[in-house]
């Protein structure tokens, strides 16, 4: 038992399978952070400028935020990963009370009339 701890750390704790997969999945936060990085950039760039109509401008948002977020649960927040059970529910279950809310609140408000 006392023999491994002669042995450096990164040795001793992972295999080269278990080091490959960590590697491939901080590739994959990366490219998913630039790509948000990217996402945040065009919602400014609709505003900043005149490129997109205005009409068109808070779908585009809309629709922008919505992948980022979805891009989010997934990579950030492990919806992907399947140990994740309960945290996914109390996830999913989150959003389902948090969209009725917001949208009831919107209709009361009269934020719907653009």
């Amino acid at each position: 038992m006392a023999d491994n701890l002669s042995q450096s750390f990164d040795k001793s704790a992972m295999t080269e399978e278990e080091r490959r997969h960590i590697k491939k999945e901080i590739r994959k936060q990366i490219v998913v952070f630039a790509l948000m990085i990217f996402l945040t950039l065009m919602s400014f760039m609709a505003v900043a400028t005149d490129v997109i109509p205005r009409s068109f401008a808070i779908p585009f948002i809309f629709i922008l935020a919505v992948i980022q977020f979805a891009l989010q649960l997934f990579f950030f927040m492990h919806m992907k990963d399947k140990d994740h059970g309960w945290a996914n529910a109390f996830m999913i279950s989150g959003i389902f009370i948090t969209v009725p809310t917001i949208a009831a609140l919107m209709l009361l408000l009269g934020v719907n009339k653009i």
